[in-house]
């Protein structure tokens, strides 16, 4: 082995084992905030005004002591709240998140149909907001103060401006109940059965059992939510990306590289794009958070049943184990998101695993 050779080898093992170090940083925080979060979350429905047992019980068995007390004994409300938190954790590490007072389910069978339910609107929804968003803020940073520029500018602060559940109920009210062009609420109509359950998206898995018929059933019922909260994404997305791009336009090396007499879209996507997808990857990363976790009123609209409305009716009725674990749930999802994010700044931009 040549001296060259040894210190390029040299080189890719320091490489590599600082994003190992890098990672396993990276993962010590997330535990030490999972941990954070949990006791948080905890913490608000121990201080949350309302007595669940009322709540679940209603008026009438509520006035019966025996009834409330083997209630608050079945779920432990009638220990102390130190006790009901390290019972809680000590369950979590065996996967059981309780049982839903609302549902009489347990919470993990709960979120467990719930979580696809909105993650598969949530991922479609920043697929086509990010393709459009690249699009849209690239043409409009390369035509800088241009009508392009200007259109797009103007499109998206419209976006911005109109509530997402408003635009929800005017596209419910238009494609569906006047044109009849997709369906209208629920993942799937009441004639097609649901698919074995592979992903958990219906799209997906109908696709992978062969089912043509189940699949452009899903899509057309997937059609409204997707595109009500790819609008405001977009425009959030697509602000940001003008934005990058136009200060990578102003470097040095895209300079360079546009006097060197190279296409406009050989400069757009081999310099500007890779030098702006970091901090659009920031974006795109909490974004996609906002997406799983603030689809409420969108569900409401469309009677998906997602997270979002299992979070609304754990609230309403002051279902404890379900609130704790939907305030779990959302916080693992952000804690991932933030480490894939990380993960994928320290692979590309070795600066950032010196840091």
């Amino acid at each position: 082995m040549t001296q060259t050779q040894a210190i390029a080898t040299r080189t890719v093992r320091t490489s590599q084992h600082t994003l190992l170090r890098f990672l396993a940083r990276r993962a010590v925080t997330s535990v030490i905030l999972l941990f954070g979060i949990l006791l948080v979350t905890f913490s608000l429905t121990v201080i949350v005004p309302g007595d669940p047992v009322r709540a679940a019980l209603g008026e009438g068995a509520s006035s019966n002591p025996a009834t409330v007390a083997a209630f608050r004994e079945k779920y432990g409300l009638d220990q102390p709240v130190w006790i009901r938190f390290f019972r809680y954790v000590g369950n979590l590490f065996q996967g059981d998140l309780g049982t839903s007072m609302t549902t009489g389910r347990p919470v993990v069978d709960d979120l467990a149909k719930a979580v696809p339910a909105t993650g598969e609107i949530a991922f479609y929804a920043i697929i086509v907001s990010l393709a459009v968003a690249i699009v849209l803020g690239t043409l409009a940073a390369y035509r800088r103060g241009k009508v392009t520029d200007q259109v797009v500018r103007v499109v998206t602060l419209i976006g911005l401006s109109i509530p997402t559940f408003w635009m929800a109920i005017l596209t419910y009210q238009l494609f569906f109940m006047n044109l009849h062009w997709v369906s209208g609420s629920g993942r799937i109509s009441p004639t097609i059965t649901p698919p074995p359950r592979i992903t958990g998206f219906y799209t997906i898995d109908f696709l992978l059992n062969g089912d043509s018929v189940g699949f452009f059933d899903a899509t057309s019922h997937l059609a409204l939510p997707v595109l009500v909260l790819s609008l405001f994404t977009i425009a959030t997305l697509t602000r940001f990306v003008r934005t990058s791009v136009l200060e990578v336009l102003d470097m040095d090396y895209a300079r360079a590289a546009r006097a060197k007499g190279l296409s406009g879209r050989r400069v757009v996507i081999g310099y500007v794009l890779r030098g702006a997808a970091l901090p659009i990857l920031t974006l795109v990363g909490i974004a996609f958070g906002s997406l799983l976790s603030g689809t409420v009123l969108v569900e409401a609209v469309f009677a998906w049943p997602g997270l979002g409305t299992y979070a609304y009716n754990a609230s309403k009725n002051l279902d404890l184990l379900a609130v704790t674990g939907v305030g779990l749930v959302v916080g693992v999802i952000y804690l991932i998101i933030n480490l894939v994010v990380d993960v994928l700044y320290g692979v590309l931009d070795p600066r950032v695993r010196l840091s």
